[in-house]
């Protein structure tokens, strides 16, 4: 008997990727130490990025102390004005060798770092994930994207909803203005520059009817990227909303990017 068609591809890809290691071994994501297979962490730098486990808010995913009780708890901010989508993940905090990744990906042209995040991003959204979940990322305003030439949010729930074999809508927002810079603007500014800012794109909302939805960013500091994100599609006729970050400012560390 033959070997059958896929398996005689799969083999043909491992050995094509064994004889590549052997040119260019496999390299830390973070550093030029020597790893095990591609996209991955040294142990150093494993150490070095903050990924987030134990209690942390259901809604917004920021850590909290304590022990887990069982059951949903909020962080204070969350408690005092409630964000407009239900639940939010984040994979990592925001700092040490998870800046470093974040900046990568969003300033560097490192596109793989997103291929690394997606099993990350996939273990953060575990509690997120319901039946006929649409995936979507938070957009960018044309300028920007013809200037960056891709859309880093977009590679991230790309690599999510295929590891996770979920519905993937990579245009479902669109921004309609250019918002300015986050940057030095307190929690009320940010959220009152993006007032207004995402909408439903008019052709992709048959997609979104009375479905589950969650929007992937690559960080959350305030929420008010999020929370206008999560506005719009509930206005376009969303069930509920669930948010996705790879990585959480968290409240000692309000580092704008």
């Amino acid at each position: 008997m033959g070997i059958p068609v896929q398996g005689a591809a799969r083999a043909a890809r491992a050995g094509w990727q064994a004889a590549l290691h052997l040119v260019y071994p496999p390299q830390c994501l973070t550093c030029d130490a020597a790893v095990a297979s591609d996209f991955g962490l040294c142990g150093a730098c494993w150490r070095d990025t903050p990924f987030l486990g134990g209690l942390v808010c259901d809604a917004c995913g920021l850590p909290l102390p304590g022990e887990d009780p069982g059951g949903p708890v909020h962080c204070d901010d969350c408690l005092a004005a409630r964000p407009a989508w239900g639940r939010g993940r984040a994979a990592m905090l925001y700092r040490d060798n998870a800046r470093r990744i974040v900046l990568a990906l969003k300033h560097g042209d490192r596109h793989d770092m997103a291929r690394a995040a997606a099993p990350w991003l996939a273990r953060a959204a575990r509690p997120l994930i319901v039946p006929d979940l649409l995936v979507a990322p938070v957009p960018l305003h044309w300028t920007r994207l013809l200037a960056r030439r891709y859309n880093q949010a977009a590679l991230l729930s790309a690599g999510l909803a295929r590891l996770a074999r979920l519905e993937h809508c990579p245009d479902l927002l669109v921004r309609r203005r250019s918002t300015r810079t986050q940057d030095g603007r307190s929690r009320a500014g940010r959220f009152a520059n993006m007032e207004g800012a995402l909408a439903l794109h008019p052709r992709r909302a048959a997609r979104l009817g009375g479905r589950a939805v969650l929007i992937v960013d690559d960080v959350m500091t305030s929420g008010a990227t999020l929370h206008a994100a999560a506005g719009a599609c509930l206005d376009g006729g969303a069930r509920s909303v669930a948010v996705l970050a790879l990585a959480r400012v968290a409240k000692d560390g309000w580092a704008a990017i």
